[in-house]
């Protein structure tokens, strides 16, 4: 019996018992403003900022942000929260190095030459729904649902022009069927 649900090349069966109690934490994105992303991140797309850390000798402030609905288990001590943000799963950090704004830097989003990093997603339970009111914010569309070969899934740009994709995780297997190798 696999410990994987799918087949690939390269997949190793044996997890190493040094492994037990890894979690995947976070993904950094670079930010120019901090109030600007802080706005988005946390109006637009609905995170929460669980963590703010700042950097003084270093010059750069970490915000890391969860989505969800209930942070009920999150400490208002100051060090138990620090632990919490850390140890918890999927977290967004976005890193502003003091001195930089958005007049005096711009990020590779890792979709133009040359390509490496793509987008982070996001599951939202209504696609048109979410797409109706990013339009309605201003939220700039690299894609809509109905754009391109793949329908049902959009992309908009956040404040960095990082790709965020938006999809409804129902209807993912349905989106996909028809471009799958058979």
């Amino acid at each position: 019996m696999s410990r994987h649900f799918d087949n690939a090349e390269g997949l190793c069966e044996d997890k190493d018992k040094a492994t037990e109690g890894f979690i995947f934490n976070q993904t950094m994105l670079r930010i120019a403003d901090p109030a600007r992303s802080l706005d988005f991140y946390t109006r637009v797309m609905g995170m929460t900022l669980l963590k703010r850390l700042d950097f003084e000798g270093m010059k750069f402030s970490l915000y890391f942000l969860a989505a969800g609905d209930d942070f009920s288990d999150i400490s208002k001590d100051d060090s138990e929260r620090t632990a919490q943000t850390f140890g918890r799963p999927a977290m967004l950090e976005l890193t502003h190095n003091w001195g930089d704004t958005a007049d005096t830097v711009h990020y590779h989003n890792g979709n133009s030459e040359p390509k490496g990093f793509g987008h982070i997603g996001f599951h939202v339970p209504n696609l048109d729904a979410a797409c109706e009111r990013f339009e309605a914010l201003g939220v700039p569309f690299q894609k809509r649902p109905n754009d391109g070969s793949m329908k049902g899934i959009a992309f908009i740009k956040d404040p960095d022009d990082y790709w965020i994709e938006i999809f409804d995780a129902k209807q993912t297997a349905k989106v996909c069927a028809p471009h799958l190798a058979k």
